[in-house]
Parts: structure tokens; sequence; C-alpha cells
């Protein structure tokens, strides 16, 4: 991703962006104004070669989507446009998704010049889309914070296969994937191990999944829901030569979330 002085930079554009455009909004803008402010926003804060790295009206079966940014020929994302006046809508999302089913692009930036949706469009039957991140620009306190996430956009990070990384990551922590984990044999394990050690009863694999079912399933309150903390403590060896094995040792912190 980008180095620490690239991230500086990022952030420096984004704040001339909001200089420019976002400090003193007009009443009304029309799309093709805010086409303007998207024009340095992908130029100037993303890094994108104007013309040649940015396709405007790029023609889709006999319709017109706003941006497709490529570079040697490799189609990366579409941006769609909206009026700075008005609110992204779901009608917008699905404009912006169909231009991206019929063109085999993956992924689509849906925009009014201040909101910012990226979008991972999923091709399945039907169609489907993943919201990945969302942010804002108006308020300039938050910048610090969002360039780790606006980096992904930026043209260092596509060429070098930043949006793959971002994908595997997302898919990564799905929820669904990571709750098909909680059921694996050593997870298991290891609760019922701790929970027998705790609660001096034993418990079964099954009695486990079970538990695991209500995680999964039902609501829980975040508030209700006790810390607990790993520490990993030496056991004592018999033998001086051989390294101490450690032992991993769950206590409850007195705090709760």
């Amino acid at each position: 991703m980008l180095t620490k002085s690239k991230k500086t930079k990022l952030l420096n554009e984004l704040k001339s962006y909001y200089k420019k455009y976002l400090k003193s909004q007009p009443e009304e803008l029309d799309e093709s104004g805010t086409r303007i402010m998207i024009n340095t926003f992908l130029t100037d804060v993303l890094g994108f070669t104007a013309i040649e790295e940015v396709k405007t009206e790029y023609m889709i079966r006999g319709t017109y989507a706003d941006y497709v940014i490529q570079t040697k020929g490799n189609r990366h994302f579409l941006v769609e446009v909206k009026s700075l006046s008005i609110s992204l809508s779901d009608k917008h999302l699905r404009q912006a998704i169909n231009y991206g089913a019929n063109e085999g692009i993956e992924w689509a930036l849906l925009t009014n010049g201040k909101q910012f949706d990226f979008y991972r469009i999923i091709f399945e039957k039907p169609i489907d889309k993943r919201l990945i991140f969302s942010f804002d620009l108006c308020d300039p306190k938050n910048y610090k914070k969002l360039v780790d996430t606006i980096q992904f956009l930026h043209k260092e990070a596509v060429i070098k296969k930043g949006l793959d990384k971002l994908w595997l990551k997302t898919s990564a922590l799905d929820p669904k994937n990571v709750a098909g984990l909680l059921y694996t044999k050593p997870v298991i394990n290891f609760l019922r191990r701790t929970l027998n050690k705790r609660s001096k009863s034993k418990f079964s694999e099954i009695e486990i999944e079970e538990s695991i079912d209500r995680i999964v399933f039902d609501r829980i309150d975040l508030n209700d829901v006790k810390q607990f903390k790993l520490r990993r403590v030496k056991v004592k060896s018999k033998s001086p030569s051989k390294t101490p094995p450690t032992s991993i040792v769950v206590t409850q912190t007195n705090s709760s979330n």
C-alpha cells in the first residue's frame, strides 16, 4: 500500500480538494459541474492521468458511464457521478451496477462529489453487489482516518493489485466466513477445555456447537459480553536442558463492553 510520505501527500490533496470545492458548497451544482470536481479527485487526489487513464463518457451498450478508470488497457473500476446537490439513492446504485455488470467491470464508485460509496459487483445469478466502504469528505477532521481507506483507490495501490487484496481481506472478514471458523475442531476443543476448567464441569462438543449456534443466530447485546484475556504462562520443565513449555490461561477482565 502507500508509503507514509505518499499517505501524507494524499492527505494534503484531500485538504486541497475540500478547500476548493467543499468548504463553501454552492447551493445548487448540476451534474456537469460535479464532474469537474470528480476530474480533480481522480487526477490530483488519486493520481490517475487525465484522458489516458480517466476515460470519460465510456460507452456501454448504447449508453454511457461517466468514467472508467484504466491503466495499460486494464479496466479497474467505473465511476458514476450525480449532482452535488442531491443524495445518492438505490436508483443511482442500480445504474452503476448495471454498467459494471454489462461491461464485466468488478468495481463501481458512486459519488456526488462529497459522498463516495465503493462497491464490488458480484457476478452471480442474479447480479449482486457489496458495499466495501463509504466515506464523506465534508469534515476534514476525519481525513487522517480516511486516508487508510481512500488509499485503496489511489493509482499506485490499484496497479499493485490493491483492489484484489482489499477483496480478499473483505471476504475473509465476512461474518459467514468467520462463523464457519468458529465450528472448526481446534476452536471447539479450545472452548471446551477452557469452559471445563473454569466451571469445573465437562462439556461435549455438541454442547459447545449448540452454544456457538446461539452466538451466530441470536442477537446479543454487546454491553452484556464479558471480555476475557489470554496470557501465556511458562510451565516448569523437569529437564533443565529443555525450553520450558507455555500454557494459555484465560482470565476475565473486570470491565465489559
